[in-house]
């Protein structure tokens, strides 16, 4: 079996499954359907039958009481009573029969079809007491005695028992009809319409399954589309026909699909052209840069023989001419990893040296508390974690002061080196903009004496590696927290002809005395 078709099949087997829900809604709506169907028949052919044998035995025994029973004397004998009732009792009707009569003032006599079978005390007392009460008679009511019936079960078998007096004197009689007929019939139809109701709801699910099998193919199909359209695949269309909702879905989704394919198309056309131009326009300055860092360096050796008016424009334009170098090797830096070029050169290196060595080249030693035991060995690139360092240790000097706390620890295959400083922190709205290029925390402070690019430099190096950095604020209030996370065995990285090894910019070797801290470069994120 594919996977395709697995996947198919747990979908469809999934409680959020549109499939399984089309499918549990059809059939409880056929269920539904069909138990209200069913019980409406059930209950209408159970009235049916009851009545109609109702009215049959309860006609019979009307008429057997008017013209047998009535023909007994007033003050019948027990035998007169059961000879009768026999007579009565075999008739088509087939019930049994029980006459009460008083053989003298006051002394009841019974007489019934059987004896074992029939007995007074068997005919409910709410039913006795039906018959035997007078009625008044008048316009509405001509007999003051009627017929009366009602439905029980003795011995567990149900029965009609009904019960009528003779008007002007004579005896009482109760006639009780076996319904167990009737009840194997209701049973039989019971169990017909249950079995009728089942079917239903397997026809219904079978039904509801072709259904969604028709529905739910064009939105597995647009549902593929989508997920190709998200794995960058702009070219993808669906195959239209009909003119249905489904249809008319498919032509949303095309056009969709057409004018993002046009507009990704347009901006990576713009932002190609945007890099070309950033690569070629750092490329082009670095050639006078170089010149015009020459000249400054002269000046700056002779700066003590310079006329004192003149020193202070001098020493601004060196640290100018400085800025503006780191400058233009981070837009480069930028432009290699927004081109795929940058390459990263792994080797083994011991953490700790590789870290006292980061803060040594900088001065930084008397700035630094390092935690950090020697002989954890780690396969990364010694110069881009350089980078990463300097950005990190730099930033935290000069946004929160000394000292700044460095740790290096080992948590299962990962690197964790948390650089930590006590100053105010970063609020809480700059705190998803930290790694972001040119972001100022501020508005009103435009320029900085960083790049704006440190942070983010150093978040590339560490995707590079296969690792991240976060930044937080420490929980007691005391500073921000960088915490940088790196794989102990970074993966082979794709060969790569044109990338470096990683400018500094922010911390290369060139800048490790630079006076003005620009090692590190961010410091406009907070």
């Amino acid at each position: 079996m594919s996977g395709a078709a697995k996947r198919a099949i747990v979908a469809g087997l999934r409680w959020t499954s549109l499939r399984l829900r089309l499918v549990v809604v059809f059939a409880a709506v056929a269920l539904t359907a069909a138990v209200s169907a069913s019980g409406i028949a059930y209950w209408l052919n159970r009235e049916a039958v009851l009545t109609r044998v109702q009215d049959s035995a309860l006609e019979s025994f009307r008429k057997d009481m008017q013209s047998r029973a009535a023909a007994l004397p007033l003050l019948p004998s027990q035998e007169e009573l059961e000879s009768t009732a026999h007579q009565m009792a075999n008739g088509k009707a087939g019930y049994g029969v029980l006459l009460l009569g008083e053989r003298a003032k006051g002394k009841p006599v019974v007489g019934t079809s059987d004896q074992d079978r029939y007995t007074l005390d068997q005919v409910p007392r709410t039913l006795r007491t039906a018959v035997n009460k007078r009625q008044p008679t008048g316009s509405g009511n001509s007999a003051p005695y009627h017929l009366y019936w009602q439905r029980t079960e003795l011995r567990g078998t149900p029965y009609l028992v009904g019960g009528a007096r003779i008007v002007g004197g004579g005896p009482t009689g109760y006639v009780f009809k076996s319904l167990e007929n009737e009840r194997e019939d209701l049973i039989t139809l019971g169990w017909s319409l249950g079995i009728a109701t089942s079917l239903a709801l397997v026809g219904s699910a079978l039904l509801a399954q072709a259904a969604a099998t028709t529905v739910l193919r064009p939105v597995r199909r647009l549902g593929e589309a989508a997920r190709r359209l998200g794995e960058g695949k702009l070219d993808t269309r669906l195959r239209v026909s009909g003119t249905d909702e489904l249809a008319e879905l498919a032509r949303t989704f095309n056009r969709t699909a057409e004018a993002l394919e046009k507009k990704v198309a347009d901006m990576s056309a713009r932002e190609e052209s945007s890099r070309r131009f950033v690569a070629d326009m750092s490329h082009e300055l670095r050639t006078p840069l170089t010149a015009l860092t020459a000249v400054t360096e002269v000046l700056e050796d002779e700066i003590d023989t310079l006329d004192p008016m003149i020193a202070p424009a001098v020493n601004l334009v060196v640290s100018e001419t400085r800025r503006l170098g780191v400058l233009v090797e981070n837009l480069m830096e930028v432009t290699r990893f927004d081109a795929g070029t940058a390459k990263v050169v792994l080797d083994t290196v011991d953490v700790a040296d590789q870290v006292t060595a980061c803060i040594d080249a900088r001065a930084w030693l008397d700035a630094v508390e390092l935690d950090a035991e020697r002989g954890i060995m780690v396969r990364l690139d010694p110069r881009r974690l350089d980078v990463i360092l300097a950005n990190l240790i730099g930033n935290a000097l000069k946004h929160g002061g000394s000292p700044v706390r460095v740790a290096v620890r080992t948590a299962g295959n990962e690197l964790l080196i948390e650089v930590r400083d006590h100053g105010p922190g970063i609020p809480a709205e700059v705190l998803p903009h930290v790694f972001d290029r040119f972001y100022k925390a501020s508005a009103s402070r435009p320029r900085s004496e960083g790049s704006g690019l440190g942070l983010s430099i150093a978040m590339e190096n560490a995707l590079a590696h296969g690792g991240t950095i976060t930044a937080a604020n420490s929980p007691d209030g005391d500073g921000a927290v960088f915490l940088l996370r790196l794989p102990q065995d970074t993966p082979v990285p794709k060969e790569d002809p044109i990338g470096t090894a990683g400018t500094a910019g922010d911390g290369t070797g060139d800048t490790a005395d630079a006076p003005d801290g620009e090692a590190p470069g961010e410091g406009n994120a907070r």
